[in-house]
């Protein structure tokens, strides 16, 4: 579980309704037919951008952005080295009984094992990134779209309010009220879009950027053990693609162990 979305959308709202609180009443801020033009202009027009099964599908990818499935990429490259240093050792065909949790990585030392030419796994291996990351960009075009779409259906409310206002200014002590709820459609479709879909699709983004590299890191680690690398240059070029914090802990691991 990934407690810093929780949190985030969680304590957007939590200040949003108290600053509400704190000067007003909370009904004055709700208004049903507002909340139906925004959500459900939002929703019938990402409808028509995309089919409803990719709409459907691509709210189960962003559940990614409540889950913290990511893989320690320093772990994995100690993993990788480990299973290089036993096929040098004694060949791969030594690693056809090694329990490895990691699916992608399991399937593609299987293959190895089974003496599948490299430039086939990695054509395989890469093929399987390159669907995930499709997968994963149609989630976010989704989100993306309802973020531009939330305003602006919105502002087409609030142009509603607008108009059925000043069909009603024979009876002034109704304008304010009218103004009131022509200006909400503007503020569900403002929360919506950057509290809630825009964060999601860039959360999503950010969870597509470290997936692609934890299997950047897998694809060439399965080429390593597969060409018989060297452990220590085939540990040199997957530690490239760490980012510093992660090239830290692995930094810091590395004088543990040193000291132990």
């Amino acid at each position: 579980m990934d407690i810093a979305t929780i949190i985030g959308i969680v304590g957007a709202f939590t200040l949003v309704v108290v600053s509400i609180a704190m000067g007003s009443p909370l009904s004055a801020f709700i208004d049903i037919p507002s909340l139906v033009v925004v959500v459900g202009g939002t929703i019938m027009t990402t409808l028509t951008m995309q089919r409803l099964k990719v709409v459907l599908g691509a709210f189960k990818v962003a559940i990614n952005a409540f889950k913290d499935k990511s893989l320690d990429n320093v772990k994995l490259i100690d993993r990788i080295i480990d299973l290089t240093y036993k096929a040098k050792r004694g060949g791969v065909l030594v690693l056809d009984n090694e329990d490895i949790p990691e699916e992608f990585l399991a399937r593609g030392v299987q293959m190895a094992v089974d003496g599948i030419e490299i430039e086939e796994i990695r054509a395989s291996l890469e093929t399987d990134l390159s669907g995930v990351v499709r997968r994963h960009k149609v989630g976010q075009k989704v989100f993306k779209f309802m973020g531009a779409s939330a305003p602006a259906m919105g502002m087409i409310g609030t142009l509603i309010g607008l108009v059925q206002m000043l069909g009603a200014l024979d009876d002034p002590a109704s304008i304010g009220p009218a103004m009131a709820v022509a200006l909400l459609t503007t503020f569900y479709g403002a929360v919506l879009a950057f509290m809630v879909f825009n964060p999601i699709a860039e959360k999503l983004a950010e969870r597509t950027d470290r997936e692609k590299v934890t299997m950047t890191i897998i694809i060439e680690g399965v080429e390593g053990i597969a060409k018989g690398s060297s452990p220590r240059l085939l540990k040199a070029k997957l530690s490239a693609h760490l980012s510093p914090g992660e090239r830290a802990s692995e930094d810091n691991a590395g004088e543990e162990a040193a000291a132990a």
